[in-house]
Order: C-alpha cells, then sequence, then structure tokens
C-alpha cells in the first residue's frame, strides 16, 4: 500500500481551492450583512417619522379651534427654533404654541438621551404644517403635516412640484435630495361654530 508522489499533493489543492471559495462567500455575506443594517436603519427612522407625523395629528385634532396656528413658516427640528412666544424653558402663549414646542423638541430627538446628545429621532429630522387650500365657509379646511428626515442611500427625491409638497419640507437641507426622505398626512378640519 505506497502511494505514488501524484496523487498525496491533490488533497492540499483541494483544500485550498475550498478555502478560497469559502472565503469569496463570507465575504460575500458580510456585504450582505452591511446592507442589512442598513435597512433596518432605514425602517426604523421611517417607523419613528410616522410616530411623529401621527403626534402632530393628534394636537391639531385635539385643538381644532385653533388649527391654523399650527402652520410653519419654517420647518421644526434639526436648524429649528422654538415659536417666538415660547421661552427656552417651554412656557408658551397658547396651546397651539406648546404643542409646537413639544414638536420640535421631539423632532431634535429630545425624548431620548445618550450623556449630554440627543438621540431620539431621526437623522436631520424635521416638520412642517401646511394650510393646503384657503377656507372656504362649510368646507372643511385641508392640511399637510410633513415630517423629513435624512437617509442612509440615495433614492428618488421627494416631490416638490407643488406648493405644498412633502418634498418642500427639509428641501436642500441634506447633503443631497437623493438622501432627503419625508412623509405626509393630510388632516381636515372642520370649521366649528
Amino acid at each position: 500500500m505506497t502511494q505514488s508522489w501524484k496523487n498525496m499533493g491533490f488533497s492540499l489543492v483541494e483544500v485550498l481551492v475550498t478555502i478560497v471559495i469559502l472565503l469569496i462567500g463570507l465575504l460575500g455575506l458580510a456585504g450582505l450583512q452591511g446592507r442589512a443594517l442598513t435597512s433596518q436603519m432605514e425602517s426604523y427612522q421611517r417607523a419613528q417619522a410616522l410616530v411623529l407625523l401621527k403626534d402632530m395629528a393628534d394636537r391639531i385634532d385635539a385643538n381644532r379651534k385653533n388649527a391654523a396656528s399650527y402652520i410653519t413658516a419654517s420647518p421644526l427640528g434639526t436648524g429649528g427654533t422654538y415659536p417666538a412666544t415660547c421661552n427656552a424653558s417651554g412656557v408658551c402663549a397658547t396651546t397651539a404654541d406648546t404643542d409646537l414646542w413639544v414638536w420640535n423638541n421631539t423632532l431634535k430627538g429630545a425624548a431620548e438621551t445618550q450623556g449630554t446628545a440627543n438621540v431620539g429621532a431621526m437623522i436631520g429630522a424635521r416638520g412642517c404644517v401646511y394650510q393646503n387650500a384657503a377656507p372656504a365657509s362649510g368646507v372643511a379646511t385641508t392640511y399637510s403635516i410633513v415630517v423629513a428626515w435624512q437617509g442612509m442611500n440615495n433614492t428618488t427625491a421627494p416631490d416638490v412640484t407643488y406648493a405644498y409638497s412633502a418634498g418642500k419640507c427639509g428641501f436642500n437641507q441634506y447633503s443631497t435630495e437623493a438622501l432627503h426622505r419625508a412623509i405626509t398626512l393630510p388632516i381636515a378640519v372642520a370649521d366649528l361654530l
């Protein structure tokens, strides 16, 4: 039972080929893991944005008589300031201003902190409230609540073609419009007599 030299080296070549194949597979798996983490972060940010959107809709619904007071001249949140009628402690002149002050701070991530940094919101979160059309007698006034943030991957930029587009909130506030994300919730508020 002697082996020839030709057959002895064959198993070593097989092992080397197997290692190369495994290495290529593991590199692909590592890339897939990175994309999965990015997708998870995108999904998490969208879920947070939906919570913030619904929060403002509920605040407007609770104060319907003063719904027009919620319209924002510029985006709240990242880069925004609290309403002029509020002080730094959140003491405001009206309920609408208090709601906007809270929403502004929530968009800035104040709901959760890590050390002294606010980390409880999306990257670059901004919020806007638009009145879609001038109110008419007997017709519900419609408003659009928009939450915008910076995504992790390039996609198609939000639409900015009409006056109350979701894409107007935070437009040109991110490194590229391909990272700009925005969701909107239209609400109708009937005239109260």
